[in-house]
């Protein structure tokens, strides 16, 4: 609670209740009394300091499948940019991360949004209950509403406001998720106070500066050492929302957001409309922390790992190269081999990245299981390209009774699915056998 670059010996300590502006303790420093209150000012403009930033070396993990295998969203203290059209599910996200990412405190940023749309916020926020301690998640919620109709100063000040509160708590020793909902309109916000200041103005409007703005903002993020004790350890991580007007992303702001952060989730409105969320685009996203973290995935998780994933997402990128062949010649015209691998892509989008927020069990999955479901989808698929090796057909193949179980990994709890798994395992060795005798 000492404000920084302040130190001495504590005098006094106050107890009961008091106001923000409320004296608390006195301390004795150099011979000075200096008064410790509840509130510490300090300009949103300035970065607080640290001692000094450390590596990304752990994950932020929020229990979407999507994001924790395919791109991991970050680690501890890292950056992340969400652009997507209207619709697409930039909103939806934040609101899970809000609710399940392994951060201490959310500070959740809605600058220049639509006012019935931070209502709903106000009003469900309260009602939501913290999966971790059954207690009401606002308890360690921070909300910030900055609809579009209040004053463009404000607007600006609001991204700064979050970040600055952030850092008060990353100084505690805390771990700190923030998403800001969206960039796009503080950045509108600058280009209207840069208009009236009379400013020369850069590409679209913006004023000239919009990229060191930006930058200097993702740079507040990062896993620290702390100066109050160099024992206490704190992270914030920035999840930013953008919204590119008509989803294109080559705009400025998209841009000069995209040269700063490290993780870019592409969400995709064609994958919204057809129900598929969180929307996602597996091909067009990245996430360049996946090397810093990968020591981690391989020691806490499974050796593994990283191979599976990389399986996966070489299927992923096949089916879509395979998908122009369709479009041309037909599902009925490809080699079995091909359809095999049509087939399996199909398990990984509908019954792994697919995923549904209002379901009581699978709105959070956690990392084993993650790992587990695909295993078993990838495990299938290398059974099933065996069998077709050895005469077997897909048709075949489709109507195994195992498919509705790895169809259904995804009800089950997760106390129950080290057992389902080992259940399901042996089903699909058991059950891709029969087709290749039959075959032969």
């Amino acid at each position: 609670m000492v404000p920084l670059g302040v130190s001495g010996e504590v005098k006094d300590i106050s107890g009961g209740k008091f106001r923000v502006s409320d004296t608390v303790a006195y301390l004795n420093a150099s011979g000075k009394q200096v008064e410790v209150k509840l509130k510490q000012s300090w300009p949103v403009r300035v970065p607080r300091r640290v001692l000094r930033k450390l590596p990304p070396e752990i994950p932020l993990v929020t229990g979407q499948r999507v994001v924790d295998t395919f791109f991991p969203p970050v680690a501890k203290g890292g950056t992340a940019a969400v652009p997507g059209p209207f619709g697409s599910g930039k909103t939806v996200i934040q609101h899970q991360l809000a609710k399940w990412a392994d951060a201490d405190i959310v500070v959740y940023i809605g600058c220049g949004e639509r006012g019935n749309e931070m209502t709903e916020i106000l009003t469900t926020f309260p009602e939501l209950t913290d999966p971790k301690t059954r207690r009401p998640l606002m308890e360690r919620t921070i909300l910030i509403a900055n609809t579009s109709n209040m004053p463009v100063a404000a607007r600006e000040a609001s991204i700064y406001t979050g970040i600055t509160i952030a850092e008060y708590y990353r100084d505690m020793g805390y771990d700190i998720a923030l998403m800001a909902d969206s960039t796009s309109r503080w950045a509108e916000a600058l280009r209207e106070i840069s208009g009236r200041l009379e400013e020369m103005p850069g590409e679209e409007g913006y004023p000239a500066y919009l990229g060191r703005r930006i930058s200097e903002f993702y740079e507040r993020a990062g896993n620290a050492q702390v100066i109050a004790d160099e024992e206490r350890y704190g992270s914030i991580t920035i999840v930013g929302a953008v919204s590119p007007p008509g989803g294109d992303i080559s705009e400025p702001v998209s841009q000069n957001t995209l040269r700063v952060t490290r993780v870019f989730w592409a969400l995709d409105a064609s994958l919204a409309s057809r129900r598929h969320f969180p929307s996602i685009n597996w091909l067009n996203s990245y996430s360049l922390y996946r090397n810093d973290l990968r020591k981690w995935f391989d020691t806490n998780l499974a050796p593994d790992f990283n191979l599976i994933y990389s399986e996966a997402m070489g299927t992923l990128q096949k089916e879509a190269e395979l998908q122009e062949v369709v479009q041309l010649v037909g599902y009925d015209a490809l080699p079995e081999r091909e359809k095999a691998v049509l087939d399996t892509a199909r398990m990984i989008r509908e019954d792994f990245l697919q995923q549904s927020a209002f379901d009581e069990v699978d709105q959070y999955c956690s990392l084993r299981k993650q790992y587990l479901m695909l295993k078993a989808i990838m495990k299938m698929g290398r059974a099933q390209t065996e069998a077709i090796e050895k005469g077997a057909q897909m048709r075949q193949l489709q109507s195994l009774p195992v498919r509705e179980k790895i169809s259904r990994m995804k009800e089950v709890r997760e106390e129950d699915f080290e057992k389902y798994y080992s259940e399901l395992e042996k089903e699909i060795e058991e059950e891709v056998r029969p087709p290749l005798a039959e075959a032969v």
